[in-house]
């Protein structure tokens, strides 16, 4: 494998991880002790930088951990990304 490749293969986890990570531990805005923003719902998420830090954390952490058993599958049983199922049969 061409490290361009799995520095892409990367990439494109991290992203689809950071989406699905970050809603984990956001909490409303009623919910803080900051109280509710003048102007947004009191359903608004409390966006503060540390959330967004450890969003970005845990997407490292899970993205390189998909990678190494994407990389352990392919190198133990020589699968790739070629072997997927074709969605549309060549008819």
């Amino acid at each position: 494998m061409d490290w361009a490749f799995l520095l892409a293969v990367y990439f494109v986890l991290w992203w689809i991880t950071l989406f699905a990570v970050l809603p984990f531990s956001m909490r409303a805005q009623n919910e803080g002790e900051e109280g509710v923003t003048l102007g947004t719902p009191d359903s608004a998420p409390e966006m503060g930088k540390r959330h967004v830090l450890r969003a970005f954390l845990r997407t490292t952490i899970v993205s390189a951990l998909l990678l190494g058993l994407y990389m352990l599958v392919s190198w133990t049983s020589g699968w790739s990304l070629n072997d997927l199922p074709v969605l549309i049969p060549n008819m």
